[in-house]
């Protein structure tokens, strides 16, 4: 199970751990997931490939309906504009998904934003003459 993340869900992050280095990444796609851990490499069963996730501190608590963990995984789609830098009529070639924010904006406990960066707007697109 995924859900958008807000402030409030991220109280108990202690680090972002990333497997890959985002700094040439446009975006990345963020959603809260129910895990049986608070640190380590989440299970991953998206399409695509996971970029990073989140550690919780050491006392986070599980949640009192699932008994799970809440952590932020960071991902990307196959079809996802920094998947498919060579592709002009890509699905995300200008705007971004919901989730996805500027990794550049990223902090533990803090959700992450768009930037003009993330969302790729028509002026930063190169156009075919």
């Amino acid at each position: 199970m995924s859900a958008m993340p807000k402030e409030g869900d991220l109280a108990q992050e202690a680090e972002i751990v990333w497997l890959e280095d985002p700094t040439d990444l446009d975006y990345v796609r963020q959603a809260l997931d129910k895990v049986n851990t608070r640190k380590g490499k989440p299970r991953y069963e998206r399409d695509g490939r996971l970029i990073g996730y989140s550690n919780l501190n050491a006392n986070a608590p599980r949640s009192a309906d699932s008994g799970l963990f809440t952590r932020r995984t960071f991902y990307l789609l196959p079809h996802d504009r920094p998947n498919q830098p060579d592709d002009p009529d890509g699905p995300y070639n200008v705007g971004s998904p919901l989730e996805a924010v500027d990794p550049r904006t990223l902090r533990p406990g803090k959700v992450g934003e768009k930037t003009t960066r993330s969302q790729a707007t028509a002026q930063t697109v190169p156009t075919a003459s």
